[in-house]
């Protein structure tokens, strides 16, 4: 199976999706990633950015993923953007990566680069003729999703989880390369912090850690 993973910044995609990935990765699926924004300069020094592009590829090496995209759109700057030129350059990777199944940004996040990519994504992956996908969910981003919109019928509800147990330790060191984006316990994008979501989530399902995330459409053929 052919795995698609956007995520609109370095890092959503470990804290949202980390130890699902790896897990696609141990059963021989193919996964690949789509990294939506990136910093610049200013406000960002050169020798940030760079080191912003080495963690990103140390992530890649140690997931196990196939290969990475980087679209280059301004961080924190989507809504900057012609929202056609995200739709379009999305549409582009799922054209050529032919994914089944593909995880995005949640829509209902206090981030708006997250909601941008949750929206651009759906038009990326529209089910016209042709299109590859049929499984499409939006991942929880802990430390921006729970300070968005209440959980339930207006905010991110959960409904698909994946036992990410055997993964767990993986997801936690894929998250130690993003020195950078690292913060300290209490905030939520700790490694402590970042581990009690996966077991909070965990004991959801009476597993000792799991990962969330929200079924938007899924596709069965006959």
């Amino acid at each position: 199976m052919r795995v698609l993973v956007i995520s609109a910044h370095p890092d959503d995609e470990v804290i949202g999706a980390g130890g699902t990935i790896a897990r696609h990765v141990a059963d021989a699926d193919e996964v690949f990633w789509c990294i939506v924004t990136q910093g610049y300069s200013p406000p960002w020094p050169e020798e940030t950015i760079r080191e912003a592009r080495q963690q990103v590829l140390y992530v890649k090496e140690l997931l196990g993923i196939r290969d990475v995209f980087f679209c280059g759109f301004p961080t924190v700057m989507l809504n900057t953007v012609p929202y056609m030129e995200i739709c379009s350059a999305l549409q582009k990777v799922v054209e050529q990566v032919k994914p089944e199944t593909v995880y995005t940004t949640p829509r209902d996040d206090i981030n708006q680069d997250h909601r941008i990519v949750h929206d651009c994504t759906l038009v990326a992956t529209r089910p016209l003729p042709g299109c590859s996908v049929r499984r499409l969910l939006s991942y929880e981003i802990s430390s921006t999703t729970r300070f968005g919109l209440p959980q339930g019928a207006n905010g991110f509800y959960p409904n698909v989880f994946i036992d990410v147990s055997l993964f767990l330790d993986k997801k936690l060191q894929a998250m130690r390369c993003y020195e950078t984006e690292l913060r300290t316990y209490p905030h939520p994008r700790s490694i402590e912090a970042i581990e009690i979501f996966a077991r909070e989530r965990g004991v959801s399902i009476c597993v000792e850690a799991a990962e969330c995330f929200q079924l938007i459409r899924e596709i069965v053929s006959q």
